[in-house]
């Protein structure tokens, strides 16, 4: 019977190796189990996925995040010099 701890480096490592077949039956075990594990291996899919997203298109990724307004960055701008004046 696998550990969580264990489950959790065999997750880590199935997503850079194949696993063999009795530590994916361990882990399945265990995943079926043990809800903790079974949250984390939603997680660290969901991450695995995302990174290859970000890695397959970069430039999406960076899109989506929100940036300041043209009139944000010039008080921003405007205020730095005026303490530097000071």
């Amino acid at each position: 019977m696998l550990t969580c701890k264990d489950a959790s480096q065999l997750m880590s490592q199935s997503f850079d190796r194949r696993l063999g077949l009795m530590e994916k039956t361990g882990l399945r075990f265990h995943l079926l189990i043990c809800r903790s594990c079974q949250i984390a291996h939603r997680q660290l899919d969901f991450l695995h996925w995302f990174c290859q997203r970000i890695a397959a298109d970069p430039e999406h990724i960076t899109s989506m995040q929100p940036g300041l307004t043209a009139e944000a960055q010039e008080r921003i701008l405007k205020e730095l010099h005026r303490m530097q004046d000071e």
